[in-house]
């Protein structure tokens, strides 16, 4: 059932609120997924905090007009997913991943900040680490020293006990 002027315009101004705070949007042609896989796809965004939407490619393009990701409008053509996120990896990384697993997704474009990215800028994107991983990377970078220290130490305390003598 089309939609009437009053729903379009309601899809453009909650696409548009979800743009206005995003950094990442990832097209995807998902032609040929049953609805089954779909719903696995939105549960795997919803778990990562990406708004994933199929929407009539006009609408998509009113929606970003004038915003940073206007450059994508070009490259909406076909039957499209739209990841959006704030995150600016994890809309490319929920695309990529599933893509990984379904040859029917097949990722178009993306735009990060405003850079428009071609299909290996997207994955290139998917393949950077998350926020979660590059703290917990930071925070073992940060702790190997004292560590390291302790280790020490504890071998020392160790060495002198063994050479103290016996009473």
């Amino acid at each position: 059932m089309p939609l009437n002027l009053d729903d379009k315009k309601a899809v453009v101004a909650d696409i548009g609120a979800q743009v206005a705070n995003a950094q990442t949007i990832v097209l995807a042609e998902y032609r040929g997924i049953p609805v089954g896989e779909l719903t696995k796809l939105r549960a795997s965004a919803r778990e990562q905090g990406v708004y994933l939407r199929v929407l009539k490619n006009t609408l998509a393009r009113r929606a970003v007009q004038g915003t940073q990701f206007e450059a994508l409008g070009e490259s909406m053509v076909g039957p499209l997913i739209y990841g959006i996120s704030v995150d600016p990896i994890a809309s490319a990384k929920v695309m990529n991943d599933f893509s990984k697993t379904k040859d029917t997704l097949v990722i178009k474009a993306g735009s990060i900040n405003g850079k428009t990215l071609d299909v290996e800028g997207v994955k290139a994107l998917a393949n950077i680490p998350g926020r979660d991983q590059l703290i917990s990377m930071l925070l073992g970078v940060m702790l190997a020293p004292v560590s390291s220290m302790a280790r020490v130490l504890g071998a020392v305390a160790a060495q002198k006990s063994e050479e103290a003598p016996a009473a």
